[in-house]
């Protein structure tokens, strides 16, 4: 494990240049002043170490027989949501007895490639509201959508019609981000791709390559850094990973091209260099990643905080990573777990109490299928 560590892992802060390749997206290959209320990377460190070496226990499979399960949320009476990329369905998945009932279709998907429907999140008043949040593929853009969800209704029909309430997020064959997350501060974030057109990264009018903060209307939340902009930060090739620590800090994973894969402290208003640095790059114009891999080893989609570490879970490199954290700092060699033990790894969510929702992706034309695949596993993790 040292000498995969030396080789394919360096924590660093930055990049190297390199083009577009249409099938790096999903792992197939190759600053303006913060202000209050959106969360900051800079807060004072206060919380410990974590322990530079963790480890992971598979606890049980919850559920099998997925189908290109990409977002995952849970309910708050701890069942499971998962979406299907390529279905476009959201089923609810009974984490006690592994039952899986279909809420529903959602209407104006169009899957093609790395597109479909993505990321699902619910509302921070779903204990009246009962929204669930979407981000999908249409057959004109990328938008996220809401849908009332009503479990008194007979199995597939418990998802209202969605209503739209952000679009215009460029689509493309491949890099379609898809991400959203409700962060601390109750707004809307959401990961975006460059679609494959790397000059729409640097582009700040342009929505994609970015990552988005949005009043949950869809209106650019208040106390973004560019005024009257959703862009929360830019530079981003391909954005699959959102997750805040203990100190309200937000992370996020981006797919490299050929060489670095990134995990990134996000900062209001920064540039993270894409397509002009890949990886490490010390230009003092972009923000360096906190650790960076290898796209073989990696090639990463969700993130999640627990245990004092980001986990990150990899597709080509079909492995789940650890990343201790000190403040905004990588503070000890990533570790890597499972490796080549359930293939690709696509979505990571906090389960309480120590313990990780781990959701694999190797029926999505990209991987190997094995019988049971697609699974969400229960992991505990330290």
């Amino acid at each position: 494990m040292t000498g995969v560590l030396a080789a394919a892992v360096l924590l660093v802060a930055g990049c190297s240049s390199g083009g577009s390749s249409p099938g790096g997206g999903d792992g197939s290959g190759g600053a303006p002043s913060r202000t209050a209320g959106a969360p900051s990377p800079s807060a004072p460190d206060r919380e410990s170490t974590p322990p530079a070496k963790g480890s992971v226990k598979v606890l049980r499979t919850v559920a099998q027989g997925l189908n290109s399960p990409w977002g995952l949320a849970e309910l708050p009476d701890g069942a499971l949501l998962v979406s299907s990329r390529d279905q476009a369905t959201i089923t609810r998945v009974d984490v006690k007895t592994g039952r899986k009932t279909l809420l529903g279709t959602v209407s104006g998907v169009a899957p093609e490639g790395e597109g479909g429907l993505l990321g699902i999140a619910l509302s921070p008043g779903f204990a009246s509201d009962h929204m669930v949040y979407a981000c999908f593929t249409s057959a004109s853009d990328n938008r996220i959508v809401r849908m009332l969800y009503d479990p008194a209704k007979p199995a597939g029909e418990q998802l209202g019609a969605p209503d739209t309430v952000f679009k215009g997020i460029p689509k493309g064959f491949v890099h379609n981000g898809g991400r959203i997350a409700f962060g601390p501060d109750g707004m809307l974030y959401a990961g975006t791709g460059e679609s494959g057109r790397r000059g729409l990264a640097q582009d700040r009018k342009n929505l994609g390559g970015k990552i988005l903060r949005l009043t949950p209307e869809g209106e650019p939340a208040p106390g973004n850094p560019f005024p009257g902009s959703p862009v929360y930060s830019y530079g981003h090739r391909n954005v699959q990973g959102l997750a805040w620590d203990d100190k309200q800090r937000l992370f996020a994973s981006e797919f490299g091209q050929d060489t670095w894969d990134e995990l990134n402290a996000i900062k209001p208003g920064a540039n993270y260099g894409w397509p002009d640095a890949e990886g490490r790059s010390g230009d003092p114009r972009y923000q360096d990643p906190i650790a960076q891999w290898h796209t073989d080893v990696a090639s990463p989609s969700g993130i999640a905080y627990v245990e004092g570490s980001i986990w990150m879970a990899g597709l080509k490199g079909e492995r789940l990573w650890r990343i201790p954290l000190k403040d905004t700092r990588a503070a000890a060699a990533p570790q890597a777990f499972l490796t080549h033990t359930y293939g690709r790894l696509r979505t990571v969510a906090p389960a309480g109490d120590g313990r990780l929702w781990l959701v694999t992706s190797n029926t999505d034309g990209r991987g190997d299928p094995k019988k049971g695949d697609d699974r969400i596993l229960e992991l505990r993790v330290s």
